[in-house]
């Protein structure tokens, strides 16, 4: 606003020449136009207003925005996605890699004393994106503890926050339908921690602490996105001639967020300044969509024949013996045996916007990991 105010003086005091078309339209600071002839007031109101959408509507704030976490799938796709509001942005993580020529990286591991701190000094919008082990134990270890480091360190610089959630809260016997009002009873330990973690910030908005917002988002797929399990359980199979797996029943209904829009979409939201103090869930494909019609599609862009292999509950436990995710899966595994359904309606009635086709999403995302 400081930068509009000085046009908007230097706007006023050359009105004339630019209304009525003098020969020097510069309206740089170092270079004032030159005293035009006597200007109507109405006519100077007019340029002001003019000038002063002008310059705030076209040129990006110089505030810094922060992702905290920035080296995984969502953080590469939203430091590309802020561009759009910013010239600043500060990527952290342990090893931060550039994506935009002009970000800011800063290396620190985020659980120790005083990172947090350090990472979101200068900040205007912080995002949390961080992933930890999928492992129960590391989550209630190292969660609250970031959480409250992150929001101590907002409240500190006046920054926002804007957290990027999952939906392991909700009650396992409510997420046939889930919206932002679903009820909250985690059934997991992994839920437990989401719970604490949420409400932790909620609170802190609540308190009027911090300015926040928490964007959640179903499971996800997408290009370059190796470690998620459209990817490791279905496409990696398919491409190598085995067959698709999928737990418990194919013919269940399960909602996925495709991560270009969940990055476009936490963007948008950590700079719109009435969507804090909210939760919102990211836009994802309205279309109640089974198991079997993801790996049918998927199986068509790779040119492979759409088999499935099921993988039943019971089955969970020994192979938790050889795959420690599968170990950890064995509490998640809800989400699977009943429909799962993202309702995303909210955001689109806000903004405009809908999710991407699933059948689009796969083409880019399966043309990705051919190549």
């Amino acid at each position: 606003m400081l930068r509009c105010h000085k046009y908007l003086k230097q706007a006023w005091s050359a009105g004339s020449s630019f209304l009525t078309g003098g020969a020097d339209h510069n309206l740089e600071p170092d270079h004032p136009a030159p005293a035009p002839a006597k200007t109507s007031f109405r006519r100077k109101q007019f340029l002001c207003k003019f000038v002063l959408y002008e310059i705030c509507n076209n040129t990006k704030p110089d505030t810094m925005q922060t992702i905290l976490g920035a080296n995984g799938t969502i953080g590469k796709l939203l430091a590309k996605e802020l561009m759009s509001y910013t010239d600043k942005v500060r990527l952290v993580s342990r090893n931060p890699i550039r994506v935009n020529e002009t970000d800011e990286l800063l290396a620190v591991d985020l659980s120790k004393p005083g990172a947090v701190d350090k990472a979101v000094r200068d900040s205007e919008i912080v995002y949390l994106v961080v992933g930890f082990d999928y492992k129960a134990a590391v989550w209630e270890e190292k969660w609250p503890a970031l959480m409250r480091d992150t929001i101590d360190a907002c409240a500190k610089y006046g920054a926002k926050l804007v957290f990027f959630d999952n939906v392991y809260m909700y009650d396992s016997n409510k997420i046939s339908h889930m919206t932002e009002e679903t009820a909250i009873n985690p059934p997991s330990r992994k839920g437990a921690v989401r719970n604490q973690i949420s409400e932790m910030l909620l609170e802190a908005a609540r308190e009027g602490w911090i300015q926040a917002l928490i964007a959640r988002s179903a499971d996800f797929y997408g290009p370059d996105n190796n470690n998620n399990f459209i990817t490791q359980m279905v496409m990696k199979n398919l491409k190598e001639g085995k067959k698709a797996m999928w737990f418990v029943g194919s013919d269940i209904k399960h909602s996925f967020t495709y991560t270009p829009d969940a990055a476009k979409a936490t963007a948008l939201l950590g700079n719109t300044p009435d969507a804090y103090g909210q939760v919102w869930h990211l836009p994802t494909e309205s279309r109640n969509i089974t198991g079997k019609e993801i790996i049918t599609m998927i199986a068509r862009e790779l040119g492979a024949e759409p088999k499935i292999s099921l993988l039943p509950k019971f089955m969970l436990l020994p192979l938790g013996l050889f795959i420690p995710v599968m170990k950890e899966m064995r509490e998640m595994i809800y989400q699977y045996d009943r429909d799962y359904f993202f309702d995303s309606s909210k955001f689109t009635r806000r903004f405009g916007i809908n999710a991407t086709p699933y059948e689009e999403g796969i083409r880019v995302t399966c043309k990705a990991y051919r190549e």
